[in-house]
């Protein structure tokens, strides 16, 4: 009985401040929901009166144009002419609503005959009605009717003139309801639209000089121009593609060629690049022999025995076969040889199956072996020396010492090229919109670009035509090739083209940061290469390489400081002449 008193007790006693929350947020919750859906039930309520509101005011202008005489259905001012106003204000329950009214002649082809042939071509007035609201619950509506002439007098009443306008693609056939705008070439107001789905209108208008602007959604756009208008900051003498002129009683006939855009993907490079062999001895994975040596933490050394260090030793690297040499660059390695001991490096090469030393004519040392890093392969044939190995040959002639090697690289230029970064290059299209006063052409797409920092750049909204790249003459660099190639490019409709742009300068400067240790590539690493009497400055981030690439340079000897998040930073002095490749290796803090 006690246990049951305390149990109902608890359960009538007042709500804890947690509770509390908890219930008004669910409260809160509920009535934002209330309020959402009463507020939107509101909106749609609101949006409907307005909407048919502005239905009735536009149905009063149709059946007002309904009992209007043939021969007054018009706009005052504007062809045909006639009694209606073009646009009026009216309110309604304290909304202002615009009412717009336009009225076209349409010529149709329907009838079976089409101008020039056919002498009264207005065959009848198409209205249309537009009636708009602004405020909270904005919005429009629009209502058409075609009024037809009651007899051929009728008809024939007024002729005015014809403009033809047809629209193709890059391949001659008619595009699909494109947008065909007819403007005043003064004031740039819009005049008459249509979007024939056949790709071809009949505007019937009256006698006077007109601007055609033809567009599609995700194509490209053409339009007329007049003599003196300015294209790009250029003025126009001669368009290319002039205005068109209505007469009265006669046909004018246009056409223009859109087609869907395009795109570029554009890569600045150089023509070369490198790549390496290294091996840091982290374990043997690139060792294909070896006797009287051991590998342990990132070193080899001279085996032992119960009488100290055995007094020689070898090991022969792996198979080095690059797939797209260009030439041999260097050899370089990191020892140590304590006194009495000595550390000598060697070269072989592939024959069929077998490996033999590469001969002092072509290598000159090579027979006694090399002991300065690093050695110029330069001279070396990638014909008869496309496969390499790389010998270490240990000694001591004391027994308490050994010579120690810490890693070794040899390094080649190849064909893969070298991305070049911020490079500004000009694109020029084929396609003019008239010449100027010096008849020299104006071209439609002539614009500079830039790379990014990784040599790439992605250039959309292209019309489709033959494009001709160059570099800017204050970029200080030759465009070699291109690819494809050769120039001027083609770019059909609708396509993506990647393309490549080979560039060469008399002196670059190619860097390769590493690790100390493990000889892998410092990735993101902050390269700053400047010349104060130059005023040069450049600073670049290590691609996945690990590389920067500056170029041009002027030949002269520039400070390079590197550095990298965990690694000590550096600084180093290089001459620059030619085309230079420096390699630096970073070390770890501690």
């Amino acid at each position: 009985m006690k246990k049951f008193f305390k149990t109902w007790k608890r359960k009538n006693e007042g709500l804890t401040l947690v509770e509390a929350l908890v219930g008004i947020t669910l409260m809160i919750i509920v009535f934002i929901g209330i309020y959402a859906a009463f507020q939107f039930a509101f909106k749609a309520v609101r949006y409907s009166q307005n909407k048919i509101t502005a239905i009735a005011l536009a149905n009063q202008i149709i059946e007002q144009v309904r009992n209007l005489p043939y021969e007054s259905v018009g706009v005052k001012g504007g062809f045909p002419e006639g009694v209606l106003e073009p646009a009026t204000t009216t309110f309604r329950n304290n909304i202002e609503y615009q009412i717009e009214t336009r009225v076209d002649y349409v010529v149709d082809p329907a009838d079976g005959i089409s101008p020039p042939e056919d002498e009264c071509p207005n065959d009848y007035k198409r209205i249309e009605v537009k009636v708009s609201w602004g405020g909270w619950f904005k919005g429009e509506v629009r209502l058409s009717t075609d009024i037809a002439p009651e007899n051929l007098a009728q008809e024939c009443a007024e002729v005015g003139g014809i403009l033809s306008v047809s629209v193709f693609d890059a391949q001659g056939i008619m595009i699909s309801s494109p947008l065909i705008e007819i403007k005043d070439p003064l004031t740039d107001e819009v005049i008459k639209t249509a979007t024939p789905l056949e790709g071809k209108h009949f505007f019937s208008l009256s006698p006077a000089t007109y601007k055609v602007v033809v567009s599609k959604e995700g194509s490209s756009s053409a339009k007329t121009y007049d003599s003196g208008d300015t294209y790009n900051g250029k003025t126009i003498i001669t368009p290319e593609n002039p205005h068109p002129i209505v007469f009265e009683g006669q046909l004018t006939e246009v056409s223009f060629s859109i087609d869907k855009l395009s795109s570029f993907a554009v890569d600045t490079l150089s023509l070369w690049g490198t790549e390496s062999f290294r091996d840091s001895f982290l374990d043997e994975s690139k060792i294909s022999e070896s006797s009287g040596v051991k590998v342990e933490n990132g070193e080899v050394v001279l085996a032992s025995s119960t009488q100290g260090y055995l007094p020689s030793g070898y090991l022969l690297s792996i198979e080095i076969s690059p797939s797209q040499i260009l030439r041999w660059y260097t050899f370089s390695f990191a020892d140590s040889e304590p006194e009495n001991t000595d550390l000598k490096y060697q070269i072989y090469f592939a024959s069929g199956t077998e490996w033999y030393l590469i001969p002092d004519s072509d290598l000159p040392g090579n027979s006694t072996g090399f002991d300065t890093s690093p050695l110029d392969l330069s001279n070396l044939s990638t014909t008869t020396y496309s496969s390499l190995k790389l010998k270490a040959n240990f000694s001591t002639n004391a027994t308490s010492f050994t010579p120690s090697l810490y890693d070794w690289e040899i390094s080649w230029i190849t064909t893969e090229p070298t991305p070049i970064s911020n490079v500004s290059f000009s694109l020029r299209g084929e396609k003019i919109v008239g010449t100027d006063e010096n008849d020299e052409p104006i071209y439609k797409y002539e614009k500079t670009h830039t790379s990014d920092a990784s040599g790439h750049l992605d250039i959309g909204n292209l019309e489709w035509d033959r494009y001709t790249f160059s570099p800017e003459p204050t970029s200080g660099l030759d465009l070699v090739n291109t690819d494809p190639s050769p120039q001027p490019i083609g770019l059909p409709p609708g396509t993506s083209l990647p393309i490549k742009l080979y560039l060469e300068a008399e002196n670059s400067l190619l860097v390769t940061v590493q690790d100390e240790e493990t000889l892998d590539p410092v990735v993101f690493a902050t390269t700053t290469l400047k010349n104060e009497s130059l005023s040069y400055q450049d600073s670049q981030y290590t691609d996945k390489k690990g590389q920067s690439y500056f170029i041009p340079l002027q030949s002269a000897t520039y400070d390079l400081e590197i550095e990298a998040p965990g690694y000590l930073s550096t600084t180093s002095s290089i001459f620059v002449s030619g085309d230079v490749i420096e390699t630096i290796k970073l070390k770890r803090i501690e």
